[in-house]
């Protein structure tokens, strides 16, 4: 098997969703969903599996919202975009303590979007001023919340077919010239 095989076995075995991606159209090479509960068991097999955390943020979704994790590979390369769905007031278990990079992280996404992240070794405000911290500038207002198939990457359309070459200009017309042929 493949590392990415058995890296897919693992997260199946979860359990989440994998799906495997074309990178030069999405720019990662997995897509994992998983519950909210899923999270740390994701984080540690990342972690044996020798990936590191890109990004963590949130997205403001009807009528919950996910967490979403980037994570990457040094050697064989490898991309992978994760989301967990959590309620938008609700609570996810850290991964601070596996991905130390995740503190500050998680704490932008609490402020940014509301999410709390139990466990979490210091959730105080990151960006926020402190007398500002019920505030929570990425949250949208109902009537510009979106459904998650509203958001999610579909399939293009077929290019259209190249419409034929330009004919060749006929003799003694106007025929633009270059520096170089002139």
């Amino acid at each position: 098997m493949s590392d990415n095989s058995i890296l897919i076995t693992d997260l199946l075995s979860l359990p989440a969703t994998v799906d495997e991606v074309d990178y030069a159209r999405r720019g990662y090479h997995l897509d994992v969903a998983l519950t909210a509960d899923r999270v740390r068991a994701m984080a540690e097999t990342l972690l044996r599996h020798e990936f590191y955390l890109v990004f963590a943020s949130a997205v403001d979704l009807a009528p919950d919202a996910e967490v979403v994790y980037q994570f990457a590979r040094h050697g064989s390369p490898c991309r992978i975009m994760a989301r967990a769905y959590v309620r938008r007031d609700g609570t996810v278990p850290t991964i601070a303590d596996i991905y130390h990079g995740a503190n500050w992280h998680e704490r932008e996404t609490k402020d940014m979007f509301g999410i709390r992240f139990a466990g979490h070794p210091y959730l105080q405000p990151l960006l926020l001023p402190e007398e500002n911290a019920e505030l929570k500038p990425l949250k949208k207002s109902e009537k510009s919340i979106k459904l998650p198939a509203d958001v999610r990457w579909l399939p293009e359309e077929p290019a259209p077919a190249a419409p034929a070459a330009p004919a060749a200009p006929k003799a003694g017309g106007d025929t633009p010239t270059t520096p170089e042929q002139g």
